[in-house]
């Protein structure tokens, strides 16, 4: 039973908007002050660049390949099985990282320090269900979620502005270049989530004409957002930034108006629960199409026919972020996330490469500006990650030959029989 397509412009944009708007842009200043220094602002532009020219690729094939899944199809139709499905595996396994991810963010804001597992597990589980009610309701619930944040995020510009003539911020370090890719690296954290829309292609009216605006707006809108508020951390903390576990609402403090510091914390909260929701509802499509396509267990194929919505996939997904939320730490899946989504931008680039120039929406060079900053993004990130993530991706690999090799068995024997 296919998808149902419900989700307009607005709709879709909410969904971009709401997984960029997450936890990264209340917590990545500190770690990419400290790394990028005085080149913060490089270390953002190169960040959006890098974002910019992955979306273009992945609104050029989601034009073309308007069906659920994001980069698994798209690289499966453009290039082969094989690499489609290490797309889809780099997405889910990396993405389900970063589900865990928000929900701890989320938790830190929300909770004492007692409570906080408990919480980001009840919040997954909450919005699991809300998925399962279905996706207009997912589209409506990230609106309201988008917009609280906003709202907090205009205080955090308005008290930096307030504070900057007054303020004496301590000098930023002398950048390296190493350390303005690095920047940039947490920085495209904060990005990631543009393409979230595409992977939705089976919900979007329009699909052709929606998802390639959907995504260009959600992603100028952001980094806008993220420019201002770059610029009242710099301007108001400057270096100070770097050891800040919340540096949002230490502008804000400085600014004399700690009245408001809970209102930041609420939309810190709301933005992790944005970003949580979305992140949850694309990661089910990807499994809900490789399970079509006999890649998955054919179980987390089957749609909900009174709610149009892969629940089994959902419910999956919901299950496992919970384990890891009960048993992993924030920073072990943030860089394992990292990791995961430069390699499924890099796929997407290369599969938008490989499309004919009838299909082609953007200059070339813009795919392969994408996948050499996915390239040299994935060489900055820690060791840790990169060897964690590696292993995952062979441990899939190795998955699917195994799949294989026991799906031609079972052919082999029903023949004889």
């Amino acid at each position: 039973m296919p998808l149902s397509r419900r989700l307009s412009l607005a709709d879709a944009v909410a969904i971009g908007a709401g997984s960029m708007i997450g936890a990264g842009v209340f917590a990545v200043w500190g770690p990419a002050i400290g790394a990028a220094g005085a080149a913060l602002p490089t270390a953002l532009l190169i960040a959006a660049f890098v974002a910019f020219c992955n979306a273009t690729s992945s609104a050029q094939l989601a034009a073309a390949h308007p069906v659920a899944g994001g980069t698994y199809a798209y690289a499966r139709a453009e290039i082969g099985p094989w690499t489609g499905y290490v797309a889809g595996w780099c997405f889910v396994v990396g993405k389900i990282a970063s589900c865990a991810a928000m929900a701890m963010t989320f938790a830190a804001y929300a909770a004492p320090p007692g409570w906080r597992t408990p919480l980001a597990a009840a919040a997954v589980v909450a919005l699991v269900a809300v998925n399962c009610l279905g996706v207009t309701r997912t589209a409506l619930a990230t609106r309201i979620l988008v917009v609280v944040s906003l709202l907090g995020l205009a205080v955090v510009v308005a008290a930096g502005a307030s504070a900057s003539g007054a303020a004496s911020p301590a000098p930023l370090p002398d950048a390296t270049a190493y350390g303005v890719l690095q920047g940039a690296g947490l920085l495209f954290f904060a990005f990631a989530g543009y393409a979230r829309i595409a992977t939705m292609g089976e919900e979007v009216v329009a699909p052709a004409r929606t998802i390639p605006r959907a995504i260009v707006i959600a992603l100028t809108g952001v980094v806008i957002v993220y420019a201002l508020i770059g610029g009242a951390v710099v301007l108001t903390l400057g270096a100070d930034a770097a050891g800040a576990a919340s540096p949002l609402t230490d502008v804000v403090s400085a600014a004399g108006w700690q009245a408001l510091v809970p209102v930041v914390r609420v939309a810190a909260a709301a933005a992790s629960l944005g970003a949580l929701l979305a992140l949850i509802t694309g990661i089910g499509r990807t499994t809900f199409a490789m399970a079509r396509d006999g890649e998955l267990p054919r179980l987390l194929a089957r749609v909900d026919p009174r709610r149009h919505v892969p629940r089994n996939a959902e419910l999956l997904v919901g299950a496992v972020v919970v384990v890891i939320v009960l048993s992993a730490d924030l920073r072990g899946a943030i860089g394992f996330s990292s990791f995961g989504v430069l390699l499924y931008y890099l796929i997407a680039n290369a599969s938008a490469l490989r499309q004919p120039v009838t299909a082609r929406r953007y200059p070339r060079l813009l795919a392969v500006l994408g996948a050499l900053g996915c390239l040299v993004l994935v060489a900055a990130l820690p060791v840790e990650a990169s060897l964690l993530g590696t292993a995952v991706v062979l441990l899939g690999v190795l998955l699917r030959l195994i799949t294989r090799a026991v799906t031609r068995r079972s052919r082999r024997d029903t023949t004889r029989a």
